[in-house]
């Protein structure tokens, strides 16, 4: 693809070079060659990526005073931006390779054009796939189960029964998508536990990816939904009845009890631990290993924090709140061993005065 072309796609302006400068990949300065595209953010880096062998260079206006006479240059007011888009352009779309003779297709399976289907994977019956989606080797749809359009289900991805993909859904290896929910009702007399009905569903919106080995159970009794544009890390858990909004981040390690709601641009960092029927607002950050008890309602609004405060601890408060804590309890602590007559020794050993 030439330079105009993802200029054409992408916006910005081509500040020095040729628009016909053909461009095979994106890659970092260190390894670029002159059919390579690098990119700049900030005065170091511009001057890393104009020292390198990259053909093309896209970094915001100002960056460098001035450009290597040789070197193409595309300014854009986002240039990490436009780098990954052009990155996702330039990747293109595999060639469809249609239904591999060892996979297995059930009867009334709807296939649309180019998709693809690879070794071993099983489709059940009454299932739908859209055009030009691909399931890799070994991944198991179950029956009736829903699949948009230019979807990506990578090996041994799991979809349960009641299960529904829109759009350009990418679920990476290992992901189980719609299993039963973890509700159980005890019997007070004999303590036994019977599973409580999980027969709801699983609606995940267009855009979104899931990491490898992440979980998402479907609803008991209604529907869990993952929003349009949500991206989720690997080894996440969302549990069943959540209703996650459109363009969050969940990152590894994170769990998210039954019932609970995120709302739309929240970010929950590595590790979060969300309790049950909890309620995380919009734009919310939550640091890591951050915690938010059962019931709770978690918003900025309701902390009186502007948006874009991290929230840390459990329960989850202000970053700057908690650090102030910390010093207290530190300075607390420092004072009682004054007072007892103990000090401590740079050995770790603990000494009576």
């Amino acid at each position: 693809m030439t330079l105009g072309e993802l200029i054409k796609r992408l916006g910005g302006t081509l500040a020095q070079g040729s628009p016909e400068t053909d461009i095979a990949r994106v890659t970092s300065p260190f390894y670029a060659g002159l059919s390579d595209l690098a990119f700049a953010e900030d005065a170091a880096s511009a001057a890393e990526a104009l020292a390198s062998s990259a053909g093309a260079v896209v970094l915001r206006a100002g960056a460098a005073e001035a450009y290597p006479p040789a070197k193409a240059i595309v300014e854009a007011a986002q240039p990490r931006l436009w780098f990954a888009r052009a990155g996702k352009l330039l990747a293109g779309t595999p060639s469809a390779t249609g239904v591999h003779p060892t996979a297995i297709v059930a009867a009334f399976v709807q296939l649309d054009d180019d998709v693809s289907i690879g070794p071993g994977a099983v489709v059940g019956e009454n299932a739908s796939i859209g055009r030009g989606t691909r399931i890799e080797a070994g991944a198991i749809v179950g029956a009736d189960v829903r699949i948009g359009r230019s979807c990506h289900i990578y090996p041994r991805v799991v979809l349960y029964t009641g299960t529904t993909l829109g759009d350009r859904v990418i679920v990476h290896a290992g992901a189980v998508l719609g299993a039963d929910g973890f509700g159980y009702v005890r019997d007070p007399e004999t303590c036994a536990y019977t599973q409580f009905p999980q027969q709801g569903t699983l609606l995940i919106e267009d855009d979104v990816e899931i990491g490898a080995n992440s979980t998402i159970d479907r609803g008991a009794l209604k529907q869990t939904k993952i929003g349009r544009g949500t991206k989720i890390d690997n080894l996440v858990h969302v549990g069943h009845n959540c209703e996650i909004g459109e363009d969050v981040i969940l990152v590894m390690g994170t769990g998210i009890s039954g019932s609970s709601t995120v709302g739309n641009g929240a970010v929950l960092a590595g590790q979060v631990g969300i309790g049950d029927h909890v309620h995380v607002g919009s734009g919310v950050i939550l640091g890591g290993q951050a915690g938010v008890l059962s019931g709770k309602t978690l918003t900025n609004e309701g902390l009186g924090v502007k948006p874009g405060t991290v929230l840390w601890g459990t329960p989850a408060r202000p970053l700057t709140q908690v650090l102030r804590e910390i010093a207290v309890l530190g300075r607390l602590a420092k004072g009682a061993r004054k007072g007892s007559g103990v000090r401590d020794r740079g050995s770790g050993k603990r000494e009576q005065e």
